[in-house]
């Protein structure tokens, strides 16, 4: 009440947001289904905003500071890269360019997204790197290989998940993961109650990630670096050995 009072224009728009999500949701078996209607009522508008920027600009700009950190911190255009919740390729075009050809694999929940996706390649010209861009129900990740993948990567998608939608990616990532890979990925950080606004914002304590990862063989290395670049914070998660 006191943030409405502060804040009028927003109420409007928010109670618009409430009542289609509360309907999404009645619709929806579980938090993937739902976040699915969620996308696919976003896209439909603008696919670019459907992956949080707001402006053309601003597309460019994230894309730009995922890809350069990621370079800084390791990628190699011979690494083999998973990105879960690639959305419309915002980095993705990027990593697709620089990675050999075949060596991008882009997931995601939304079709729609997706569909948008196929878009971007076209527009930047990319058909010819063969990226692999494939539609999911969870993240159990059970048809990719074993092994596989050097670096996997989530930007934005645990800051809409609950825990158990990030557990389950915990539970599974590691098993496509060579024993010297990372998976590096963003939350929204809260250093006091851990919340959700509308389910489709939801705010973690570090410690929490760290502990849950920790449970699934999993060392967690908070990234500093990353957060005078984002809004969000961001984790590296590296395989204990024993795992």
């Amino acid at each position: 009440m006191a943030y409405a009072a502060g804040h009028p224009h927003r109420i409007a728009p928010h109670l618009r947001r409430l009542a289609r999500d509360t309907w999404f949701r009645l619709r929806s078996h579980d938090h993937i289904a739902y976040y699915r209607r969620v996308m696919r009522s976003d896209t439909a508008r603008d696919p670019e905003g459907a992956v949080g920027s707001h402006t053309h600009r601003r597309w460019l700009a994230l894309g730009r500071t995922q890809f350069d950190y990621l370079v800084r911190h390791g990628l190699k255009p011979e690494c083999r890269m998973l990105e879960i919740g690639c959305g419309n390729l915002r980095a993705g075009r990027l990593f697709i360019d620089y990675l050999h050809t075949g060596n991008y694999y882009g997931l995601d929940i939304s079709p729609d997204i997706l569909m948008a996706a196929q878009d971007t390649l076209v527009r930047y010209g990319l058909m010819d790197k063969l990226p692999h861009l494939t539609p999911v129900r969870d993240l159990r990740l059970e048809f990719l290989p074993s092994g596989f993948f050097d670096v996997v990567h989530a930007h934005s998608v645990f800051s809409h998940s609950p825990l158990e939608v990030i557990e389950e990616c915990f539970a599974h990532v590691g098993r496509v993961m060579k024993p010297e890979a990372h998976f590096d990925f963003t939350f929204d950080r809260t250093e006091g109650r851990e919340h959700q606004v509308l389910r489709e914002d939801f705010y973690y304590r570090t410690e929490t990630l760290v502990e849950l990862a920790g449970r699934h063989g999993f060392t967690a290395t908070f990234m500093a670096d990353w957060e005078p670049l984002h809004k969000q914070s961001k984790l590296r998660l590296t395989r204990r050995p024993e795992a």
